[in-house]
């Protein structure tokens, strides 16, 4: 039943990607994949910091989001040969901008998820006061 899982949610996070990739063309510098990498760091800190610790997703369920969807909507090889193709070009500052933003933005947008998700969990624990 895993492997269906993440085949299906594979599936979903493949055609995502796609979607935008359709919406947001490249014109030179990779927009689309940046904000697909962005936004994927974001999501699977969020499903394994927060959708992780909720009783209704069960583990199995977890993989299948992070693994499956995450998984195929992020890409490191499309980011590494864009990459590679803006130093080709010789268009140095759109490649190191592109690769600057794309590690240290990866790595704010887990710790945006990771601190959202904090603040979820504990605004969900909290008593309620009526």
């Amino acid at each position: 039943m895993l492997y269906v899982l993440v085949a299906l949610f594979g599936m979903l996070g493949a055609v995502c990607r796609y979607l935008i990739s359709v919406l947001i063309p490249n014109h030179g510098f990779p927009l689309a994949t940046l904000l697909i990498n962005l936004v994927g760091c974001f999501l699977l800190a969020v499903i394994m910091k927060y959708l992780a610790r909720l009783p209704k997703f069960s583990p199995m369920l977890i993989t299948a989001m992070g693994t499956g969807f995450v998984g195929s909507f992020t890409t490191f090889s499309t980011f590494s040969v864009e990459s590679i193709q803006m130093i080709e070009k010789q268009w140095y500052g759109f490649a190191a901008l592109y690769i600057v933003i794309s590690l240290i933005g990866g790595l704010l947008a887990s710790r945006l998820g990771f601190y959202l998700s904090d603040r979820w969990m504990a605004r969900k624990e909290a008593p309620h006061v009526h």
